[in-house]
């Protein structure tokens, strides 16, 4: 089996990892930034006549592989997914499939016209405590959900990292936070409820990461900075003693204290958090109805020192409460009075050492067997997962008009 590879970045080279070490063939690949793609070629072996910056010539090849994986940056999603459908692949796509609606639903359209398969990187359904946490919900044990409190902790470092001064940063660039970020976590409450969603509300803002907080005496650069000692987004002392780690490894592909500190005086990530050209929301709450009544309330929010997912599930006859970071479940039936004993019981949920909490791993193989078999959709698969973006751009027209929206409408009108 061969695939290609557009996009060598972060996420990308997961992907061509996972695939070379499982004797696929990555038969070319495309990478505007000729450090990263001369890198992602030593790595899998790829002959520089099958190299190249510009993804045109790679298409321009036809198909020359089983499938493409696709990992650019948001906004040129759409141009390159419709240009490898015309080449006759099978897609794997970083989500979000495109941070335009008209664009997710356009691309949709072609590939089910096609009998083209795409399966959208909602690594979160490939996890085993997600699949865990529905398996239990579709048991019926605690009965029908009733409500949902679910929060996505992004952590203080990770927000500055990615969306302060990374890739993501500014929605004219890439995506707003909660296509960017959750839409992963609209597509697991969607998974959960096995349900559509019919309206949202929501509020938000960017609060923090702001000039008007920057520390006195600071400057637009850690490097020359004189709060940087006591500044805990001094990038020195955030990438340094974690060299050969993610998110250090996106900082400079070289991971060497000399190579770092080069990256850290020129490029984006060295900036000052407070004075760099974000405008993503660093907190959002929203409400949500879905079709069969059950009703959700969600976080998305920097302010929290670690990186997890949390939810708590009410159902008719319990509740469950759920961390994946502690990879824990807790499951406790309703009592019938206070002189009752609580009972509750506890899972831990064994998962491997892939991203994602076994999600990288668990999509390759689900994307990789699609290819070889004719069973249905993949758990992902682009008509599952376009509902969850077109969610999101309602959200954020939802947040940026102060107006409840319905998403039958907001798709009536994308027409």
């Amino acid at each position: 089996m061969k695939y290609v590879l557009i996009g060598a970045g972060s996420r990308g080279t997961i992907y061509g990892s996972w695939a070379h070490q499982h004797n696929i063939e990555i038969a070319a690949i495309a990478e505007i930034r000729p450090d990263r793609l001369e890198f992602a070629a030593k790595e899998w072996n790829v002959p520089s006549e099958r190299c190249f910056t510009d993804p045109d010539d790679l298409f321009a090849l036809g198909k020359i592989a089983d499938a493409a994986i696709i990992a650019t940056m948001d906004q040129d999603h759409f141009g390159h997914v419709m240009k490898a459908l015309d080449c006759g692949y099978d897609i794997l796509l970083e989500k979000p499939i495109s941070p335009n609606p008209k664009e997710c639903i356009a691309i949709e359209k072609k590939a089910n016209a096609l009998g083209k398969k795409i399966t959208v990187c909602h690594v979160l359904r490939y996890t085993n405590f997600f699949s865990k946490l529905r398996e239990i919900l579709r048991s019926g044990e605690l009965g029908k959900i009733v409500a949902i409190k679910h929060a996505e902790n992004i952590g203080n470092f990770h927000m500055a990292h990615s969306f302060v001064r990374g890739n993501w940063r500014n929605d004219q660039l890439s995506s707003p936070i909660i296509m960017q970020k959750s839409c992963h976590d609209l597509d697991i409450l969607l998974w959960l409820t096995d349900s559509h969603c019919t309206r949202v509300a929501a509020f938000g803002s960017l609060s923090y990461f702001k000039e008007e907080n920057a520390p006195a005496g600071s400057s637009d650069r850690c490097c020359n900075c004189a709060a940087a000692d006591s500044c805990r987004f001094n990038a020195y002392s955030a990438y340094g003693p974690i060299l050969g780690q993610w998110p250090a490894d996106v900082v400079c592909l070289e991971q060497t204290p000399e190579a770092l500190d080069r990256a850290l005086k020129t490029g984006p990530y060295g900036r000052c958090v407070y004075r760099c050209d974000n405008n993503v929301c660093d907190h959002m709450s929203m409400i949500l109805e879905f079709e069969n009544g059950i009703t959700a309330t969600f976080s998305l929010h920097a302010q929290s020192t670690n990186i997890h997912r949390d939810i708590h599930i009410m159902c008719e006859d319990g509740e469950i409460w759920a961390d994946d970071a502690k990879r824990e479940i807790i499951i406790s039936r309703f009592i019938g009075s206070e002189a009752e004993d609580v009972v509750t019981r506890t899972i831990k949920v064994q998962t491997n050492d892939s991203g994602h909490g076994g999600g990288d791993s668990g999509i390759m193989e689900d994307f990789t067997a699609s290819l070889t078999s004719n069973c249905a959709e993949s758990r992902s698969s682009i008509s599952r997962s376009v509902e969850s973006h077109l969610m999101a751009c309602a959200i954020e027209k939802a947040r940026l008009t102060g107006k409840v929206i319905e998403l039958n409408a907001f798709r009536k009108s994308l027409t």
